[in-house]
């Protein structure tokens, strides 16, 4: 079991940045895939970023080129670097760790992008 705790959400101008960070529990992070999601109101939970135990990374096409997630498996977290940010943006943002067909969820920051 690993259980993660995300900081960083806030209200933030369009355009703006934000970094979002996830703690993790567990000794053996640097052994779980990670990952952030996010829900915006009303929609479905949907992929933002990931990073495999081997350090590949994937974004949704939406995010590309704006956000980058990064791992700091010394210090057990994940963060997510949001630039240029969009009122699209906006929704609640999820910390995700999956190894051996377990996924654990952190509880959620909120990300809103208003001006």
């Amino acid at each position: 079991q690993v259980q993660l705790v995300e900081s960083g959400g806030g209200l933030v101008q369009p355009g703006g940045s934000l970094r979002l960070s996830c703690a993790a529990s567990r000794s053996a992070f640097s052994m779980y895939h990670m990952g952030w999601y996010r829900q915006g109101s009303g929609k479905q939970r949907e992929l933002v970023a990931t990073e495999t135990s081997s350090g590949s990374t994937n974004y949704a096409d939406f995010v590309k080129g704006r956000f980058t997630i990064s791992r700091d498996s010394g210090h057990n977290t994940v963060s997510l670097e949001m630039n240029s940010l969009k009122p699209e943006d906006t929704a609640v943002y999820y910390c995700y760790a999956h190894r051996n067909g377990f996924d654990f969820w952190g509880q959620g920051t909120q990300v809103t992008v208003s001006s």
